[in-house]
């Protein structure tokens, strides 16, 4: 299979169609053996039966329906499961994204990218409310992540499959996959793709998704940065305040024997005992962080690397590793 495209479903009933004969009238020239997989996100709408309406008239549909309303990124995450294409496009199904954009991000794939990000250039929706919180959104993510992309937001991207293997997400984390990849060396691009006001429905996102993806952000920073050394973050803010507190603590026996102040009438010394217990605290998380990172790798077999090309010195062959392509 060539490419498997997923795209999450929740009462879409008015596009399912069009979406479809959109897809396939864009891929019809490109001869690509590919497969869609349209995950129905507990939508309380007819979206359901028309999706089984096309799976029986196209065997190329696969569709998967939750039990409930999970969101978007578990529906990306139950997509990308089912899938079995060697490149991986996610999209939307509000017909915003345009599939006709699908085979300029496999050429870019193809020139050696692991991942390749859609950006909406010209992107139609309102400014206030979902342009300006995305515009700071992605400068702050991009700063923090050091993936630097325009648009995280955009869900049409083309993934290298074994690039999403080793990703488990979360959360509101099917944004933050480029970020995530990149943690194990995968070639990250952006590409500029068309996007389209909406025409039918209501949009199922607002900014009541920014604190969520504030959120998820420091989970991804942290994975990305201390996963596999937790002491490092916890321990160095661990010794910053016992240094802080015996600096107090110092501080306060000067102006005992030097100032005559009482030291149980001294706030300096309730500071001092603070910082001394948070400093403390704060090397004993990181320890404990140490033993879930282990527990976490070594239980499940998991390298702390990833390998993209073993070579044998001895013959001269290369071959490829299946982390990464």
């Amino acid at each position: 299979m060539d490419l498997s495209i997923v795209v999450p479903i929740y009462n879409e009933e008015e596009n399912i169609f069009a979406l479809h004969d959109s897809i396939e009238k864009a891929l019809a020239a490109t001869g690509l053996e590919y497969e869609l997989i349209l995950v129905d996100d507990g939508s309380s709408d007819g979206s359901f039966s028309l999706l089984k309406e096309l799976a029986a008239r196209d065997e190329r549909v696969k569709v998967i329906r939750f039990r409930r309303n999970f969101g978007q990124t578990a529906a990306m995450a139950a997509g990308f499961d089912a899938s079995s294409g060697a490149v991986v496009v996610p999209m939307d199904g509000d017909l915003q994204n345009d599939p006709t954009d699908i085979p300029r991000l496999l050429a870019k794939i193809h020139e050696g990218y692991d991942v390749v990000s859609g950006w909406r250039k010209d992107r139609q929706d309102t400014f206030i409310n979902r342009k300006l919180p995305s515009i700071i959104a992605n400068g702050i993510i991009s700063r923090l992540t050091g993936v630097h992309l325009h648009d995280y937001g955009c869900t049409l991207k083309a993934y290298r499959r074994e690039v999403l293997e080793g990703i488990n997400l979360y959360g509101e984390m099917h944004r933050f996959v480029p970020a995530l990849a990149s943690q194990v060396g995968a070639k990250v691009a952006e590409l500029p793709v068309r996007h389209h006001p909406r025409l039918h429905g209501t949009s199922k996102y607002g900014i009541s998704r920014t604190m969520r993806v504030v959120l998820d952000l420091m989970t991804v920073k942290f994975l990305l940065s201390y996963s596999t050394k937790p002491i490092q973050l916890f321990g160095k803010w661990g010794i910053y305040t016992l240094m802080a507190g015996f600096l107090s603590g110092g501080l306060t026996i000067y102006m005992k024997l030097f100032e005559h102040m009482s030291m149980n009438r001294n706030p300096l010394l309730i500071l001092t005992a603070f910082l001394l217990f948070m400093g403390v605290q704060f090397i004993v998380l990181g320890l404990l962080g140490e033993l879930n990172a282990r527990t976490y790798y070594e239980a499940q077999g998991k390298p702390i690397y990833a390998v993209r090309e073993r070579i044998n010195v001895k013959s001269g062959s290369g071959t490829r590793d299946p982390g990464l392509g």
